[in-house]
């Protein structure tokens, strides 16, 4: 069996969808813009071929190095870069190669438009946030009229928290309205929710693999724009109605053989038009495996290997893998260079030394969303989660409805 990775380097754990598929006795093919003497030696050992190109972008390139594998090894049957940033890269390649392991182009348009989400989320079944494709002022203005303030704004085809603003009143419209962009902006009300996510693998026809839930006390947004410390955590259990939920998105959205990281919010109160105290309402869907650590958290949750479970996936679409028995939560905690603390993390160390898991620096790249210097720990116990979070923060913290 042959697959094709696209950019694996990148961000460094990826070596190991590598690794998995060597051990399953896969052929390893890859494409990147890195230089191969670039690359980091655990990747380097399990890759069969790779190619450098400089631009990615360049499509003319990719075609050319990917065709230049096909006739050296032969047919491709796997493509995957499990990088929202490549969903189109990979569907091209799925298309113009005749590959059909994922999605297809005119398939992307419900995992890239957050506009497009609403049909699969309303064909699931889930409630979405209300929302408005951005015109102009007048209709802008009746949308908030109907909605209220705080309203939300943000790329319809965007990635992680990227240009994401609250608008909390007129002032704050007149300056958004005021700016010029060159791609469609979505605006949606605001939920006053506790965020989760829905995490998993799911196969060919979109039954799942592997499945489990992260608790975020603190959205991205306001971690990126407020610069707060990145707080989040794996749960041992996942509540009922989110799993009924979260399944009926999956197969609701094009999610086939793949990863998938969908976000929701639980009501923290009723909103008038919408949703009770309580009630799943749908975010977002990414079909890529959750960012920064969490695929770690997920392996320290469960004593697993998730990127095994995804290489049986890859190869005979099912799993042998027992992930459903998760013994710890797995609780993330990062600080900022720039920001003082109470304890020192010798003290984090000190008191946590037989629960630490990840002890570590975050590359520069993800820091903005995931800070600067991060600690994981796992517990069996719920009632450790806020201690941990409060000492490495230095603030109490407003889990919701959450712990």
């Amino acid at each position: 069996m042959n697959v094709l990775l696209v950019s694996p380097n990148f961000p460094l754990n990826f070596y190991n969808f590598a690794r998995a598929l060597k051990e399953r006795d896969v052929t390893v093919l890859a494409i990147g813009d890195a230089p191969y003497e670039g690359l980091n030696d655990d990747l380097k050992a399990h890759l069969d071929d790779y190619r450098y190109i400089p631009n990615l972008e360049d499509y003319e390139s990719v075609y050319r190095s990917v065709a230049d594998l096909i006739a050296k090894h032969g047919r491709i049957d796997f493509v995957e870069s499990n990088n929202e940033y490549w969903l189109m890269l990979d569907a091209h390649l799925r298309e113009d190669f005749n590959i059909n392991s994922g999605n297809k182009l005119d398939q992307i348009k419900y995992i890239r438009y957050k506009s497009m989400m609403k049909e699969c989320y309303q064909k699931a079944g889930v409630k979405t946030a209300r929302y408005h494709l951005v015109d102009d002022e007048k209709g802008v203005r009746a949308f908030i009229k109907k909605v209220g303030y705080p309203v939300v704004v943000k790329p319809d085809d965007g990635m992680g928290a990227s240009s994401t603003h609250k608008i909390t009143n007129d002032e704050e419209l007149a300056l958004f309205l005021e700016q010029k962009f060159d791609h469609p902006m979505i605006m949606e009300e605001f939920i006053d929710g506790d965020l989760v996510s829905y995490d998993g693998i799911c196969d060919s026809k979109g039954d799942i693999l592997y499945e489990t839930s992260h608790c975020f006390p603190r959205q991205v947004m306001n971690i990126v724009n407020e610069e707060l410390d990145c707080i989040y955590w794996s749960r041992k259990k996942i509540p009922a109605d989110l799993k009924k939920a979260g399944r009926a998105v999956v197969k609701a959205f094009p999610a086939r053989s793949r990863f998938f990281h969908l976000e929701f919010f639980v009501a923290r109160k009723d909103i008038d038009g919408l949703a009770k105290k309580g009630d799943i309402i749908g975010l977002e869907v990414n079909m890529r495996p959750p960012g920064g650590y969490t695929l770690d958290m997920m392996n320290y949750a469960a004593d697993i290997d998730v990127y095994r479970i995804w290489a049986d996936m890859v190869v005979k679409d099912s799993t042998d893998i027992d992930s459903s028995q998760k013994r710890y939560y797995s609780v993330y905690a990062a600080r900022r260079f720039d920001h003082k603390y109470k304890d020192d993390l010798e003290e984090v160390r000190k008191k946590y030394r037989d629960q630490i898991v990840m002890d570590q620096a975050v590359p520069r790249g993800i820091a903005d969303a995931m800070g600067d210097y991060m600690i994981v720990i796992r517990t069996k116990k719920e009632e450790e989660i806020r201690p941990f979070l409060e000492m490495m923060t230095g603030e109490k913290i407003d889990a919701g409805n959450l712990l």
